[in-house]
């Protein structure tokens, strides 16, 4: 079973920071691209940051010079939040893209307070 799973949400203060991990199991190879999607209540899920294998990074433009997309390796992601604000309050999704499938992970609840 292949299995995606974030970690790092949670409750945090206007300005704050987090940080989202994200680890991709199982079996699983060839990742080309990893990325961190979010999707608040009322709202379509929207794409926020991706990063390819070759370490190539793509960011929304909402989040630019706020936000930071990094790898450890293939297999694991993680997303840098600073100065977050109210409206980046969401459900944060991680997704992995081999040839063949996309996997998605269950989800990470960020809330920031003003």
């Amino acid at each position: 079973q292949v299995q995606v799973v974030e970690s790092g949400g949670g409750l945090v203060q206007a300005g704050g920071s987090l940080r989202l991990s994200c680890t991709a199991s199982g079996m699983i190879f060839s990742i080309n691209v990893m990325g961190w999607y979010r999707q608040a209540p009322g709202k379509q899920r929207e794409l926020v940051a991706t990063i390819t294998r070759g370490g190539g990074t793509t960011y929304d433009d909402s989040v630019k010079g706020r936000f930071t997309i990094s790898r450890d390796n293939a297999k694991t992601v993680y997303l840098q939040m600073n100065s977050l604000k109210p409206e980046d309050t969401s459900v944060y999704y991680c997704n992995a893209v081999t040839a063949r499938y996309n996997y998605w992970g269950q989800g990470t609840q960020v809330t920031v307070s003003s």
